[in-house]
């Protein structure tokens, strides 16, 4: 069941007390693709070729996902941003750029915060970032943030149909179903039904609370660096831009057309294309 991509390599990396899956290829300058929910490192893999002929490419299992490891704590975002700059570090890139969507978006921005000295870009792909004032006004209106929070509930309930919850959830978040394609789905559900998944993807959800109270002490040091901010023209992307420039000074992004959520999966050439263009011209 484990996912392959031609040209890419396959390790666990001991980090930050337990054992993160990374997914490497490519040369030249590094960067790191942080997926959301409920997806695996797959999210990038029709990105991920693309930007190997330019960059070092290192896609990851959130802490909770796929074959990373799923302990009990330490999903605030602070905690996972530590998993991933520890991976970075130890494949030997000790300046790199962070691209996030959904869940790792929200990982990718306190990354970015936390490890100023290490973070060259910021990419953050169609999320309501936890700290924008706009956080709790638009989450109250996601159904599956109040879901997911329940004690228990949701690994009950998704418990041996994992397949038929991966697969309406993401549907109800395309706009072109053309590329909305079953293998991958399935890819997904089977990662989630690996023992401990579900409950990890439903703790990213636990914290947020936690996470919104924490991610209002970054605005107060705004990041400088480069920060590109895009989503699907069927869902945030008009957001996108003016929610980082509470975060950080030199913003620039906007919409995707004909797109709803999941843009890697949507329109990976596009994504692929707005990311070589914002690495190599900042």
């Amino acid at each position: 069941m484990i996912a392959t991509l031609k040209g890419f390599t396959q390790q666990l990396v001991p980090v930050n007390g337990i054992r993160i899956n990374a997914v490497t290829g490519g040369s030249g300058p590094p960067i790191l693709l942080l997926h959301g929910f409920p997806e695996t490192w797959w999210e990038w893999h029709h990105v991920m070729p693309l930007l190997a002929e330019h960059f070092s490419v290192v896609a990851m299992d959130l802490r909770g996902a796929g074959f990373s490891d799923c302990p009990l704590d330490g999903y605030d975002k602070a905690t996972m941003a530590r998993d991933a700059h520890e991976v970075m570090v130890a494949l030997g890139h000790e300046r790199y750029a962070v691209c996030g969507h959904d869940i790792g978006a929200m990982v990718a921005l306190p990354q970015a915060a936390i490890y100023r000295e290490a973070v060259t870009h910021l990419a953050v792909l169609d999320v309501p970032l936890p700290g924008w004032t706009g956080w709790e006004a638009t989450t109250a209106r996601l159904w599956h943030f109040s879901f997911h929070t329940n004690r228990d509930l949701p690994e009950r309930l998704i418990h041996g149909r994992e397949y038929d919850y991966v697969s309406a959830f993401m549907a109800e978040r395309f706009y072109d179903h053309s590329t909305f394609n079953s293998a991958d789905i399935e890819i997904y559900a089977k990662a989630m039904a690996l023992p401990g998944r579900t409950r990890g993807g439903m703790e990213w959800y636990r914290t947020l609370a936690a996470d919104h109270a924490v991610a209002l002490e970054y605005k107060k040091q705004p990041l400088d660096i480069p920060v590109l901010g895009l989503g699907g023209d069927q869902r945030f992307g008009k957001q996108m831009v003016p929610m980082l420039k509470e975060f950080a000074t030199n913003v620039t992004g906007g919409s995707i057309a004909r797109c709803s959520h999941y843009v890697a999966d949507e329109r990976p050439d596009e994504v692929a294309a707005a990311l070589i263009d914002f690495l190599k011209i900042n």
